[in-house]
């Protein structure tokens, strides 16, 4: 292909073509794995100017030429022609046209052509094509911004990428520049970086270490995520070694710097959710130990007291909130950073009424918001919507900054970066003021890429380094934002956390120190409304998360599902459980509460439920009169008297008059019993005192024979024989009875010693008389 004959192609095709074309190509199936970052199915082509485009007189004009090959079919080889203009383009809204491939420039010519082998599915070719700076080509330009463009032929027609050469005026004054370099760690979910994260991040190939390295030695404005910091300092001694350095680091650099909403949260979205002021951190106490932080024993003062007094004992101090999230020296107070786009007059003028330690506030907002900017014309960096203050960035240059920062290989960033100094030439043209661009809020990007954004820019034709305080201090232009649409999805995520976060702080009353779960919550939902999340498909996913673990601790504590009772006593402690898996102990009370009289209840029962563990609670009863069903009511409460968890029911069926009766029925039985026990007992008692009477008496009466048979006695015996004349019995001394004679009259002779006294039965008895017979013998 002749380079005439590419030309004209490329006249033909620019209306149409991109500054990347892709053809586009049925996806394979199962897709291969694959080395390129292209668009899977598709080829692109780009330009890209070498020192990013700017060719100065004397100097030749390279760049570099790439095809990637992302379909899985060979491309064939073929021929690209570099073709420039010979006029410069008019002004900035022609050149965004131009790089867009929607221009129609007249005036090319071919400077230079390569050839491209065959090239293989998921790979890529690069190739350089050079004009030399005696190139008639080259020749004689003025001052200006030219159309630039390369193109091959394929079977559907010319593809083509478009760029500029800047050729930079040496008569226009410079123009001060800063520009402004997120230190962020992207989008989280979790409130704070883990150590096992910061040592990952902050290692030498760690994406916060070639932040720090992309910046160091350059007047970049720093835009800090406190969260990063502050992440590092809550672990105290226990913070990695490359953290502590990384942090060091960043506390030495001389840039000039403000801090960022805590992860970089969405400042609009919260403010569309009805806040007041963007929510801030409220303690991270519950991310720090003592043990991490403890303060150095002081050294003993020697005292002549020969004994020493004991040694004090190490403390800790645990760092404030606002030491935590501090940012560095010069650190530029009250300044926001909304998500591009977002911000409109009214949330500026919210913005502007949060004065901070006096400073007036400042916002950032892209210079496409505003109605200069939309018509494509130039607004300086410091200008005044109403009375608020803002900074204006370009919005053109930020992208391309942001697209080259991003971009992995060299041949490949030059194209943006060529794009964004041609957008500055003509910005430094026209402004009547500083400018400030941004690199972005790209995350993952290496020190090469970001280092070498930051580096073109203030390498750019015509500017001037200038640190934030200066910009902030420039004369104001009058600003008008353009109307913008509320981001509902983003509002109504942000007024659903902040409702959550509201039942968390009235659940959190149930501990000592409601911040251990509070101030955790905060953290984390405003890394949930970080802007890293914007246009990322994981963030509802993100989102739903997070609500769902809040709603897992506010039922983190409750009663435990209880069962009908039986009450037979008057009274009695009914058993509850309270469940608490929290790692801290929970205050509770415990408030009872029943549907009728029969049952006395207590109403308040205080309750410290351990970690993570059930815990066992009695509420005293007492029955009243008559028995029934009694429904109580058990409700959980903070000592703020703050509900927590649903409250349960429990039936108890009290049968305390059946208690009385069996009681009455059981005393009467046993006194029943008692009573004939006594009875009997007395009954026994009597018969056995009748026995032993009459043994008393039978006695009596041995003793009385007794005496009348003894020697001094004869009289006593006479009586006693005179007493028996009736007939009865008469009981000798030694027990034996003396019988009666049927006259009445007897004779009884007693041994000397009384015994052997033999009764007499008369006259006629035929027995002789044993007594009388001793008493002849004698």
């Amino acid at each position: 292909m002749t380079a005439a004959v590419a030309v004209a192609a490329v006249l033909g095709g620019l209306l149409l073509a991109g500054p990347a074309t892709a053809a586009t190509e049925p996806a394979p199936t199962p897709s291969p794995t694959r080395t390129l970052t292209v668009p899977l199915g598709t080829t692109v082509f780009t330009l890209a100017p070498v020192s990013n485009g700017v060719v100065r007189p004397g100097n030749a004009l390279s760049a570099s030429i790439s095809l990637q090959n992302g379909t899985v079919d060979e491309l064939v080889g073929t021929t690209v022609t570099l073709a420039l203009g010979t006029a410069p383009i008019a002004d900035r809204e022609a050149l965004g046209d131009w790089l867009a491939g929607t221009g129609d420039v007249p005036g090319l010519v071919p400077v230079g052509t390569t050839t491209f082998d065959a090239i293989a599915p998921d790979s890529s070719q690069v190739r350089s094509i050079t004009v030399a700076a005696d190139d008639p080509a080259l020749a004689g330009r003025a001052p200006g911004v030219y159309p630039l463009v390369a193109s091959y032929q394929d079977a559907e027609g010319t593809v083509t990428s478009t760029s500029t050469m800047i050729v930079p005026s040496e008569e226009v004054a410079d123009v001060g520049l800063g520009v402004v370099v997120p230190i962020t760690a992207g989008p989280l979910s979790e409130g704070l970086l883990t150590a096992d994260e910061l040592a990952e991040l902050t290692a030498p190939d760690g994406a916060l270490t070639a932040q720090l390295d992309s910046v160091t030695g350059t007047p970049a404005i720093l835009a800090v995520d406190p969260a990063v910091p502050a992440a590092i300092r809550v672990l105290g001694d226990s913070a990695p070694e490359s953290a502590l350095m990384w942090l060091t680091r960043l506390d030495a650099l001389q840039n000039s710097r403000f801090a960022l909403q805590f992860g970089d949260a969405d400042i609009t979205a919260q403010l569309d959710a009805g806040l007041p002021r963007p929510l801030q951190p409220t303690s991270l106490t519950a991310y720090m130990s003592p043990a991490d932080f403890p303060t150095p024993t002081p050294t003993a003062t020697p005292t002549p007291t020969p004994t020493a007094g004991p040694t004090p004992a190490a403390t800790s101090s645990l760092p404030s909130t606002e030491e935590l999230l501090a940012v560095g020296p010069g650190t530029r107070p009250g300044v926001f950073w909304p998500a591009g786009g977002t911000a409109d007059a009214g949330v500026v003028a919210q913005l502007a009424g949060l004065a901070t330690d006096g400073t007036a506030p400042i916002t950032l907002v892209p210079s496409a918001t505003t109605a200069a900017g939309a018509d494509g014309r130039t607004v300086p960096a410091r200008g005044a919507v109403g009375d608020a203050a803002v900074l204006v960035y370009d919005s053109d240059v930020s992208h391309a900054l942001e697209q080259a920062s991003e971009s992995e290989e060299y041949w490949l960033r030059g194209a943006p970066l060529t794009a964004a100094t041609a957008y500055l030439a003509f910005a430094t043209a026209e402004t009547t003021g500083p400018l400030l661009v941004t690199v972005g809020r790209g995350d993952a990007r290496s020190r090469v890429d970001l280092g070498a954004t930051i580096t073109a820019a203030f390498s750019a034709p015509g500017v001037v380094p200038r640190n934030l305080v200066a910009l902030a201090a420039s004369p104001p232009g009058d600003v008008e934002l353009a109307e913008l649409g509320e981001t509902p999805e983003r509002a109504a995520a942000a007024s659903a956390l902040v409702d959550d976060e509201s039942a968390l702080a009235r659940f959190a009353t149930i501990l000592d120190q409601p911040s251990l779960l509070t101030g955790p919550e905060r953290a984390e939902m405003l890394q949930v409304l970080g802007v890293a999340w914007i246009g990322d498909d994981a963030w509802p996913r993100a989102l739903a998360d997070h609500r769902a673990q809040t709603a897992e601790t506010l039922d983190s504590v409750a009663l435990l599902p209880t069962s009908p009772s039986d009450l037979y006593g008057s009274s009695a402690a009914l058993r509850f459980w309270v469940r608490n898996d929290l790692p801290y102990p929970v205050n509770l009370v415990l408030y009872t509460t029943r549907d009728n009289l029969r049952l006395d209840v207590q109403s308040e029962t205080p309750v410290v439920a351990t970690p993570q563990s059930n815990t066992r609670v009695e509420v005293p009863v007492q029955a009243r009169v008559g028995r029934g069903d009694v429904t109580l009511t058990l409700q959980l409460r903070s000592p703020a008297f703050v509900a927590i968890g649903d409250a349960e029911t429990v039936e108890v069926n009290v049968w305390a008059d059946w208690e009385a009766a069996g009681i009455t029925a059981l005393a009467v039985l046993v006194g029943g019993l008692l009573l004939v026990g006594i009875a009997r007992t007395v009954l026994r008692m009597r018969r056995r005192r009748r026995g032993k009477d009459a043994a008393t008496a039978g006695d009596a009466d041995g003793e009385a024979v007794g005496e009348a048979g003894s020697p001094d006695g004869a009289g006593s015996l006479a009586e006693a024989g005179a007493a028996a004349a009736d007939g009865s019995e008469v009981s000798a001394a030694d027990g034996r009875s003396v019988g009666a004679a049927a006259d009445g009259v007897h004779s009884v002779a007693g041994a000397e010693d009384g015994s052997g006294v033999a009764p007499a039965t008369g006259g006629d008895s035929g027995v002789p008389d044993a007594g009388a017979d001793e008493g002849r013998k004698r």
